[in-house]
């Protein structure tokens, strides 16, 4: 067997300082780490710090830095398995005969549990096989020189979501949404070329005004004064024509480029709301706002102005080189000579401005964060004295948004200057070498004057169009911050093949349905059937998997594995909203819009007439205090149900479930947030809602489901046991366990304490 050898240094993954001199004192001659993973739970997931080491010899194992470590030689059989549940991981060492070891970590350490599996694995089958472990430069890390996890291309502990510069390519693929208006587009573009060509025309002009008629006057000629009338209406014909032509194209490129706004606001937010609640969950609402909002606003602005004059100043400038080499190659060829100078200025500034200008609209973003955040929780802020915290925390994004401006600033504002000396420059050499040319009689005064007009023009365009530099890459920022939500493929995908389901009568079937958020698995091969109009409730400890259960059957996700069948039919081949206008929900916090009462009864039935909408209200135990109300239905509510009660907002929920009449109900802790009065009102709208239908409740009050068919229990992501109420509980299984411990803590709340109590300090 051969002997393993240590990790070369350049590969060898640094182990954090507080246990470096710990693990190098235990490590033999020859023996390198190979991974490791700092666990920070005990088996009674109190806080800890404790420390696991793979080397090409055994595994190590310390519970403190000032510990003594457990050391298991590498040997065939023995496996380092891996289990994740509800934020907890846990690495389990185990061989035939058991378990030795049991290790657990928050789920932020997972991905570096996995790498230790691996590393583990890969370590003990050379050890028994006796063939050395050969890598690939492709199977380390590049950053930390870690071997990678098995099948992955990426260091999970190193690579963290990026963010790539943006390019000034992708302001090209705006043009899905500029290709409705092509015909405007051309318009506008050939009245560019035409305004832009009349404009050059007045220059020209100058050579004649200036060689034929001024400088013959001062020789003692006589002036033509029809001559002059026909040059002087030619520049008033000319400047009268750019006019109009400038009139028209600013006026059809303005209307074009709104209407390219409003469908990249459009197309963007319909997309939004096509994705699922994963993509949500990661997303905060201010950067979502302000993409939608500031970011095509700052798109519509460069496409209604910036890029309209940018094509002017290149149609100007390409337009006036050729005039100047048809009138004086020579003195063309000087009139450019700047022209380097300021495309390598502007290539420089450019890189320098890639990624600025996304990181202000990221540090934009967090400044709106602070108002979505603050502004609907206003109540909270109040409740516990944070204005000043919150004020605070809006003047440190302001303060960091400043910072970030004036970096760019500090750029840009030498840019401008530098350019327009590079143009000064440029007309002081233009007009000694123009002076050069009349005193060896190579030019005329009146074509230098031309020139000098031109190169005016020439010079303005020039300078107009490097700073375009900045707005250009205003807008490429936001376009990539648009097409990252564009480009984002929903989790929950419309059938290719739909199938459309003519009746729906309301079986669920779950099939081996597990479910993984991110590297948290939730639920685990979950079997479950629900008959039509039987009414089931979900159990369980917090975290045990009841809502995802829940998600899984709404399709707010996917299934990671298995499938959730309606009616036999997979929900995956189903149209999204067709299949979800069978589901009613109604969620322990209800959430209304700002509008009437009318308006959010009807919500999920807009066309719903005044008659429906107040027998939902009805039979909602709603109606009576609708009345009572101002404008009765008519009546507006805040923002999120503000100047209603909690009961209240709950029954107009319960209300909407009932309008649109849905073969299925989720009723999600539907009373758990209201006063025992307001319950049992809330209890009779239940009764009338779930009557016929296919009901999944989900309640903590375990006596709120008394009048359930069947009890579903959960633990750990699993179905551990189900059947009624007096089944279970004679069962004593986990069911009891709850049922007991809730009556206890009921017990405990109705009593009168013996004694004060003096509360200790908790451990952690």
């Amino acid at each position: 067997m051969p002997q393993p050898q240590a990790p070369s240094p350049e590969r060898q993954p640094a182990l954090p300082a507080a246990w470096q001199t710990t693990v190098n004192l235990i490590l033999q001659a020859g023996e390198g780490v190979e991974a490791w993973l700092e666990t920070d739970l005990d088996d009674q997931l109190h806080f800890c710090h404790g420390l696991l080491v793979v080397t090409g010899q055994r595994l190590l194992a310390w519970t403190s830095p000032t510990g003594e470590a457990r050391a298991w030689p590498l040997q065939p059989g023995l496996r380092l398995e891996h289990h994740d549940h509800a934020g907890v991981g846990s690495l389990e060492l185990v061989d035939d005969r058991g378990r030795h070891a049991l290790w657990r970590y928050t789920m932020g350490r997972n991905l570096a549990a996995l790498r230790l599996a691996g590393e583990f694995a890969q370590q003990r089958d050379s050890l028994v096989s006796g063939t050395a472990i050969v890598r690939d430069s492709e199977d380390l890390c590049p950053k930390c020189k870690a071997p990678l996890p098995p099948g992955e291309d990426e260091c999970p502990i190193c690579t963290t979501e990026g963010s790539t510069p943006p390019s000034t390519w992708t302001l090209f693929r705006l043009w899905r949404f500029a290709r409705p208006y092509k015909g405007r587009l051309l318009a506008g573009f050939l009245l560019t070329l035409a305004s832009t060509a009349a404009t050059l025309v007045p220059p020209y002009l100058t050579m004649p005004l200036m060689d034929e008629i001024l400088i013959p006057f001062q020789n003692g000629q006589p002036i033509d004064r029809d001559l002059v009338s026909l040059y002087l209406g030619g520049l008033f014909g000319a400047a009268m024509l750019a006019w109009i032509l400038g009139w028209l194209r600013t006026y059809i490129l303005a209307l074009v480029s709104e209407r390219i706004g409003r469908d990249l606001r459009t197309a963007t937010y319909e997309h939004l709301l096509g994705l699922s609640l994963e993509y949500f969950g990661g997303k905060r609402t201010g950067d979502l706002m302000a993409r939608i909002g500031s970011e095509t606003d700052r798109i519509n602005v460069f496409l209604s102005l910036h890029l309209l004059d940018f094509a002017t100043d290149v149609l100007m400038i390409a337009m006036t080189s050729a005039i100047l080499f048809s009138i004086n190659p020579w003195l063309a060829l000087v009139t450019l000579l700047p022209l380097p100078f300021i495309a390598w200025l502007i290539h420089t500034v450019r890189d320098r401005l890639r990624t600025g200008f996304e990181k202000v609209d990221r540090v934009w973003a967090e400044v709106t964060n602070v108002l979505a955040d603050t502004i609907p929780g206003i109540r909270v802020v109040k409740a516990f004295a944070q204005e000043k915290r919150e004020a605070g925390r809006f003047r440190d994004a302001n303060k960091h948004n400043l910072a970030l401006n004036d970096k760019l600033n500090r750029t840009w504002s030498l840019f401008g200057p530098t350019v327009t000396l590079m143009t000064e420059i440029g007309l002081l050499v233009v007009w000694a070498f123009g002076i050069w040319q009349i005193s060896h009689n190579d030019i005329t005064v009146g074509v230098l004057t031309a020139f000098l007009a031109y190169i005016g023009r020439f010079y303005t365009r020039l300078d107009s169009m490097s700073r375009i530099v900045s707005v250009t890459q205003k807008a490429a920022a936001g376009a990539k911050r648009i097409f990252d939500i564009l480009d984002h493929v929903s989790s929950v995908p419309e059938p290719t093949r739909p199938v459309h389901l003519e009746r729906v009568e309301g079986r669920i079937t779950l099939k081996q349905a597990s479910f993984r958020y991110g590297t948290r698995a939730v639920t685990r091969a979950v079997d479950l059937t629900i008959e039509p109009g039987e009414m089931v409730g979900l159990v369980g400890h917090s975290g045990s998997g009841k809502s995802t259960l829940v998600n899984l059957i709404c399709r707010f996700y996917d299934v990671s594995e298995g499938a959730v069948l309606i009616d036999g039919v997979d929900v995956r081949s189903v149209p999204v909203a067709e299949y979800r206008r069978h589901i009613g929900l109604v969620l322990q916090e209800p959430f209304l819009f700002f509008g009437t009462i009318a308006e959010n009864i009807a919500y999920g039935k807009p066309e719903a007439t005044r008659a429906e909408i107040i027998a939902a209200a009805r039979a909602a135990h709603a109606h009576e205090f609708i009345l009572r109300l101002p404008q009765g239905y008519d009546s507006l509510v805040g923002e999120r149900g503000q100047g209603l009660s909690g009961g209240e907002r709950q029954r107009i929920s319960i209300a909407r479930a009932l309008l649109i009449d849905p073969k299925i109900l989720i009723l999600d802790e539907a009373t758990s947030s209201v006063d025992t009065e307001t319950e049992k009102e809330i209890q009779k709208a239940l009764d009338n809602l779930v009557r016929g239908r296919t009901t999944i409740a989900i309640a903590h009050r375990l006596s709120t489901l008394r009048k359930a068919d069947r009890l579903v229990v959960m633990d750990r992501g699993q179905v551990v046991e189900t059947g009624n109420h007096d089944a279970l509980i004679a069962a004593e299984g986990h069911y009891y366990k709850l049922y007991q411990a809730q009556a206890r803590n009921v017990d405990n709340e109705d009593a009168e304490p013996a004694a004060p109590v003096v509360p200790k300090t908790p451990t952690v």
